[in-house]
């Protein structure tokens, strides 16, 4: 009978909590915090089960379990659940933009507003040649102004002779990070937050961990190119994403800026 008093307010509460569960899920997913994150569930799911049959001494220890180990939960997934706000915060403004795109209320020039990924790729194919040090950090939804204000202003449309010429290593504007926004070069010689985590390998050096600081902090994206090996990196949400050819980053990018 209860099944059959079951309201639409309750379905919509189950979808909203597998929802929940779900983009915590793809959060950690891929990382040693997925592990933990199981075992939470599966204790939890015990202890509503106990509750259901009315096992009130193994019930209450496993309430306790729960309640006091949420407190040191906040301190275990201390960067996920950053990374997890964030999430929320910006998929709610990228959808409240296009919302008022649709809306004409936001009149926005595509040529100024659509990112010439291929441009900046080739920018970074032609400084691995010659082992030219760069970082470069594309902005989603998040604000950069914190980041863009410790460098120089720029306004300049993006092109790749514009990006080689500015992380030349005889340039003044070459040390540092590079902001984009939209299609434009709004910054140069940027200082970034450094990460402190202690996994990244040591053979990379202050560009990589700066770049993994950025993104663990907003959701931008960030480019690197290695100055002793000449190797091409792409950082996100804090980790490293693989790619297998420039034409499969450029794609990737295109779809996280989508």
């Amino acid at each position: 009978m209860d099944l059959i008093n079951l309201r639409i307010l309750d379905i919509l509460d189950i979808v909203l909590v597998a929802f929940l569960l779900y983009s915590i899920y793809k959060l950690v997913k891929g990382t040693a915090a997925i592990n933990i994150f199981i075992g939470i569930v599966i204790i939890y799911l015990v202890w509503k089960l106990t509750q259901f049959l009315a096992m009130e001494m193994l019930s209450s220890v496993l309430g306790e379990f729960i309640g006091v180990g949420m407190f040191a939960l906040i301190v275990v997934f201390q960067q996920e659940i950053r990374k997890f706000l964030l999430m929320i915060g910006s998929t709610n403004f990228g959808r409240r933009r296009q919302f008022l795109r649709q809306l004409k209320f936001i009149r926005d020039n595509p040529e100024d507003t659509i990112t010439n990924i291929k441009a900046i790729i080739n920018a970074c194919i032609e400084m691995r040649k010659t082992h030219t040090g760069a970082l470069i950090i594309i902005k989603r939804t998040t604000s950069l102004d914190f980041v863009k204000t410790s460098g120089d202003s720029m306004d300049i449309r993006i092109n790749s002779p514009i990006i080689e010429s500015i992380f030349y290593k005889n340039s003044p504007l070459h040390d540092g990070a590079m902001i984009i926004e939209d299609n434009h070069i709004v910054a140069t010689r940027a200082i970034l937050p450094v990460t402190n985590d202690n996994n990244i390998p040591l053979r990379f050096g202050l560009r990589h961990r700066a770049a993994v600081g950025i993104s663990e902090k907003t959701d931008a994206l960030a480019l690197v190119v290695s100055e002793e090996t000449g190797r091409l990196s792409y950082i996100k949400n804090g980790e490293f994403v693989i790619f297998k050819t420039e034409e499969e980053l450029i794609e990737k990018i295109k779809k996280d800026l989508a």
